[in-house]
């Protein structure tokens, strides 16, 4: 039976490493060096599993133990939008998970949402977010383990389409349509 969000409740928190430590063991390692600044305010932010979720992905960054399954880097993560003179319109507050390959960034809402900031419009791209942090990072990770062909499509593709995150969906910028 496919996945629901329900089942993905606690990912990151719960499961997460172990995941990395399957798919990505022999993976360079994440280092953000000291200066990235404190994710603290904006968990006030989040609602509590949201907050779980981002204080967890958070702790394993700065570790220096998560997998570079992702753009995280020292420059993409907690970047400071308003030191760098960059604009969210659509959002007053955000936090910087990852680039997405395209200078764009993944970002959480105070909401626990999951949206890509579009840098060249400085604007919360429409249709390709995702519901929350424990869905998108166990998405994620699926689907930089098929790229580099440890899991393949067809083992995880019905439970990518039930989750129904547009961020895997869109017709042509969904995460779906680059495996396909």
């Amino acid at each position: 039976m496919p996945l629901n969000l329900d089942d993905l409740s606690g990912y990151t928190v719960t499961a997460l490493a172990a995941d990395l430590d399957r798919w990505f063991a022999d993976e360079e390692r994440v280092d953000v060096g000291s200066d990235i600044r404190p994710v603290t305010d904006f968990l006030q932010l989040l609602p509590s599993a949201d907050a779980a979720a981002l204080a967890a992905f958070d702790t394993l960054v700065r570790s220096g133990r998560l997998a570079q399954f992702m753009d995280v880097y020292d420059w993409s993560y907690g970047f400071d939008f308003a030191a760098n003179d960059c604009a969210v319109h659509g959002a007053e507050h955000v936090w910087a998970l990852a680039a997405d390959g395209s200078s764009n960034l993944y970002v959480v809402l105070p909401d626990g949402s999951i949206r890509i900031w579009f840098h060249e419009e400085e604007t919360l791209e429409e249709g390709t977010g995702f519901d929350n942090l424990d869905v998108f990072l166990w998405t994620m990770v699926r689907y930089r383990a098929t790229l580099d062909g440890s899991l393949e499509l067809a083992e995880v593709e019905d439970d990518l389409r039930a989750l129904g995150q547009p961020g895997v969906l869109h017709a042509e910028l969904g995460l779906l349509a680059s495996l396909t």
